[in-house]
């Protein structure tokens, strides 16, 4: 066991103003199993990579550990993947490799197998396995779930519950309160650490904010009240020194002591002021807000919006899905689920029209106006303005929606493609907000997204009850909004 220290962190990019710590101090224990979490663009990433060294930054960080980072970078992916697990891990023996993919009910013959032949869920799991091979390293985690199924996620969560040592960056609660026993969260204005799971976190968290949310009013009347005063006592000097020159012939030297003195009185109580301003100030910074968020779906003239009828989908000649069917209805929330690779997004992008080799009948009703939220990111480039224009959506609605969404204003006059991944599919969300439509369509719209907006995005679901069909692996968030589950085999 030993500590991992951090002493007055600071830390800006080059290119910004900003310091994205200032004066952060606290310590972990390198025994426990962290879960990290905070808002998008809140700083996560780049304090894992402050720990690694890649970063010069102000303060100290103290550690006697090596840290490894996840995902590791595989240059060649054509290789050999057990090559690949012994470069990262070169005490470990082949029987050690397969005890742990054993863990992860991965197939032993995937060591035999060039890497790139792996799906990206073999990849996640056999990379962890390496890494946790590693003993006396401390490992530090991002968001490994974006491409893990609720099975998968379920198995590397009680994987990672028999490790030790980890700082994992993830927004699903529930992979969360499966393997971590505290929490590391980065708030608007510090770092706090907390024993326990996410669930136990939240609660406490939530009781804190309506703490600050109760105290808010008290504090922003004690800042205007001192702020007059500060007004009043500053127009006294001022009204002193005026009267040197008066209609009568004043005792200037007089006047001139008495105004110097009501001066010097002046500045002290506005110091104090100032400082006593500050420090009430400051109590608001850690208040997170998440307003709420509006959407107005069309109604549609019928009640069945779609169906699918024996529908099998072909890459080539392999079949990628069972035979399915099912009737989307008014008002319905349907979640397709299944393992990786069963077709849930294929049969999404039938919908939308997109053109895929398949069988079986695909009925949509006329006229349906769809709106539209893909998995990838990666083609998003340029800027807010340009995109709600080549959209044809409201742009003061959309960026009105993403300050809701907490993007910061200086976001907007930026690059997309210069996005963190959270923040590029609070683009797309944003976008489908500002459609209305018969039919919302979401492909794993919850990726990289923190857990504020998660929770309110349900709830915005919840409240304007549109039609929708969407994959999403975060089963808290499926749980909580769905009506109907269509499984995929």
């Amino acid at each position: 066991m030993s500590m991992i220290k951090v002493e007055n962190l600071t830390f800006s990019y080059p290119s910004s103003c900003d310091n994205i710590f200032e004066n952060v101090s606290f310590q972990i224990d390198t025994d426990w199993k962290l879960g990290f979490v905070g808002r998008n663009g809140r700083g996560k990433t780049t304090f894992l990579h402050l720990l690694l060294g890649k970063y010069e930054y102000e303060g100290t960080i103290l550690s006697s550990v090596t840290f490894d980072y996840f995902p590791y970078p595989v240059d060649d992916k054509s290789r050999c993947t057990e090559d690949i697990l012994q470069e990262i891990c070169p005490t470990a023996e082949e029987w050690q490799f397969l005890r742990e993919l054993s863990y992860l009910e991965v197939d032993a013959n995937v060591l035999w197998r060039a890497f790139d032949t792996l799906s990206n869920g073999e990849q996640t799991k056999v990379l962890l396995a390496a890494l946790f091979l590693n003993e006396g390293h401390f490992l530090l985690i991002d968001e490994p779930t974006n491409h893990l199924d609720a099975k998968a996620r379920e198995l590397v969560s009680a994987y990672l519950k028999k490790k030790k040592g980890f700082l994992l960056v993830s927004h699903d609660r529930r992979f969360l309160d499966g393997c971590v026993d505290h929490i590391l969260s980065l708030n608007r204005a510090s770092i706090d650490v907390q024993c326990g799971n996410f669930s136990s976190w939240a609660v406490n968290f939530q009781r804190q904010q309506e703490s600050e949310a109760a105290q808010n009013g008290f504090l922003k009347k004690d800042i205007k009240r001192l702020q007059k005063s500060m007004r009043r006592t500053s127009a006294w000097s001022d009204k002193i020194e005026a009267s040197k020159f008066g209609s009568c012939p004043p005792d200037r030297g007089y006047i001139g002591h008495k105004s110097a003195k009501m001066m010097k009185r002046s500045k002290s109580i506005e110091a104090r002021r100032q400082k006593a301003i500050k420090e009430k100030s400051g109590l608001l910074k850690n208040t997170e807000t998440a307003e709420s968020l509006k959407l107005f779906p069309l109604s549609y003239h019928m009640d069945t919006i779609a169906s699918f009828s024996d529908v099998q989908i072909y890459y080539g000649k392999n079949v990628v899905c069972d035979p399915i069917s099912f009737t989307i209805m008014q008002g319905e929330r349907i979640a397709l689920t299944g393992r990786n690779g069963s077709g849930k997004s294929s049969l999404l992008k039938l919908l939308t029209g997109i053109s895929l080799a398949h069988t079986g009948t695909i009925s949509i009703g006329s006229g349906l106006v769809i709106s539209y939220v893909p998995q990838d990111t990666s083609y998003l480039k340029g800027t807010l303005s340009d995109f709600a224009e080549e959209n044809q959506i409201d742009e003061s609605l959309f960026k009105a929606i993403l300050r809701k969404m907490d993007l910061e204003r200086i976001q907007f006059e930026k690059d997309m493609a210069d996005f963190s991944g959270g923040q590029k599919k609070k683009v797309l969300i944003a976008k489908s907000l500002c459609e209305q439509a018969h039919l919302y369509i979401w492909d794993e719209p919850l990726n990289f997204i923190d857990v504020y907006s998660r929770i309110q995005i349900e709830q915005l679901i919840k409240e304007f009850s549109p039609t929708m069909i969407f994959v999403e692996h975060d089963r808290a968030f499926r749980d909580a909004i769905a009506t109907k589950t269509v499984p995929c085999a």
